[in-house]
């Protein structure tokens, strides 16, 4: 498994280094310094390099590099999991923002977290909850210090991410469907890329060890209740990935999402749509070239969501010749501004009604130039974000939460969705 882990600044110098099998040496940071740090590839390269016989997983925090060195055949995405989980421990400790500085200021507690997150070079337990419970430095407020025994089995059991003997006064969970809608249409109106990307995202204030029952609209359940009686609609939703208190041995047997869920905010799980993915805003640019001295556009932008709700932050860059010199703009709604720095006219709407419609038309005046050059006409890009609205389709049906008490639970559920990738070829 992994031999040792480096913490290096952007000269090369190690700031921090732990040792934990005698197959290599610091002199092998001598290596990475000079091929991968002096040689300015980081971030231009994969990020794993095999230097004489050792191999080098890194990644970056600011102006530091966080790397792990092997010389066994390691499962990589192990390392980087590891590797960022380990930044996402000094971040809880330190600050988002911890820096070489509060690097050097806090070593005695990097290394009490390097020796009690990894022995004999596997990964042990990364939990932030569990090490605030027992290394208590820096920043993180102290805890009501447990029971030995409790604290044994809090770190060696199989249920490290929650401790026992939590109580709140009112029991609540409120839950985030956030969506990114990547987008791309070609200049025929083709569709070349549609899908949705999602995350459910959760912050739980519950008593004690409650056992959770989380349950989406998904087409295999649906389809699978229904079963000879009248069929309900439902989403075919792919790549599911989950938070480690998730059960998949249950989600792999009937895609129950069963858990014990983290105290607080934790991401539950990722999806993927790309089925009848309900496009928010459909675009209708028209373009005409005039010779080299003038060029229009004109623009239609639809929402295709329920007259009941509103786009927020609309922001459509429609892009024009390089040379353009003037554009006199007309719009039905918002602000509209030619931006040079951009290239683009930026056209921002603060609230789009659904089902509404909304013109803008331009025309430019070009600057003549001694070489004529085909403008390649960019995508439009569209940025926006609308509550209460998934492109997926999927829905919470439920959430059951139960436990030895039968205390009530109050739920709050909240859908948005971005634009990821939303482009329109011209």
């Amino acid at each position: 498994m992994i031999s040792m882990i480096m913490v290096l600044n952007q000269k090369g110098e190690i700031m921090i280094s732990r040792q934990y099998r005698d197959d290599v040496s610091r002199v092998a940071a001598d290596s990475f310094r000079l091929q991968v740090i002096a040689a300015k590839e980081a971030g231009s390269q994969a990020p794993i390099r095999r230097i004489e016989n050792c191999s080098f997983i890194y990644t970056r925090h600011l102006n530091m590099y966080f790397v792990a060195l092997t010389k066994s055949n390691v499962n990589p995405a192990l390392v980087f999991e590891y590797l960022f989980q380990k930044i996402r421990v000094l971040k809880a400790y330190l600050g988002e923002d911890f820096d070489e500085n509060s690097m050097r200021n806090n070593m005695t507690l990097i290394y009490e977290l390097m020796d009690e997150t990894m022995d004999f070079g596997y990964p042990q337990n990364c939990a932030v909850d569990v090490l605030q419970m027992y290394i208590n430095l820096a920043n993180v407020k102290p805890q009501d210090e447990p029971e030995p025994e409790q604290l044994t089995k809090q770190i060696t059991g199989a249920i490290d991410w929650r401790r026992e003997g939590i109580r709140h006064k009112r029991n609540e969970v409120y839950i985030d469907v956030l969506e990114s809608v990547n987008l791309m249409i070609s200049t025929s109106g083709a569709i070349l890329r549609n899908e949705v990307t999602g995350r459910v995202q959760m912050n739980t204030k519950l008593t004690g060890m409650p056992e959770c029952k989380f349950g989406l609209n998904d087409k295999l359940v649906i389809e699978k209740e229904s079963a000879g009686g009248k069929k309900k609609p439902g989403v075919e939703i792919d790549d599911c990935v989950f938070h480690r208190c998730v059960r998949l041995g249950k989600f792999d047997a009937d895609r129950t999402i069963t858990f014990i869920p983290p105290d607080g905010e934790f991401e539950l799980m990722r999806y993927r749509v790309n089925d009848n993915v309900n496009l928010p805003f459909r675009l209708i640019p028209a373009v005409q070239e005039e010779g080299q001295t003038k060029c229009s556009i004109n623009l239609k932008v639809i929402a295709n969501f329920s007259e009941k709700l509103f786009a927020t932050h609309v922001v459509i860059k429609i892009p024009v010749p390089k040379n353009t010199s003037k554009a006199k703009i007309k719009n039905s709604f918002g602000r509209a501004k030619y931006e040079p720095e951009q290239n683009a006219i930026v056209w921002r709407i603060k609230k789009f009604p659904g089902k509404a419609t909304c013109m803008l038309s331009s025309d430019m005046e070009l600057v003549r130039t001694v070489r004529p050059k085909a403008w390649d006409r960019p995508a439009i890009n569209v940025d926006f974000q609308v509550p209460m609205f998934t492109a997926s389709g999927v829905h919470v049906r439920f959430l059951r939460v139960y436990d030895k008490s039968g205390y009530h639970t109050n739920r709050w559920v909240r859908y948005i969705t971005k634009a990821g990738g939303y482009q329109v070829k011209i």
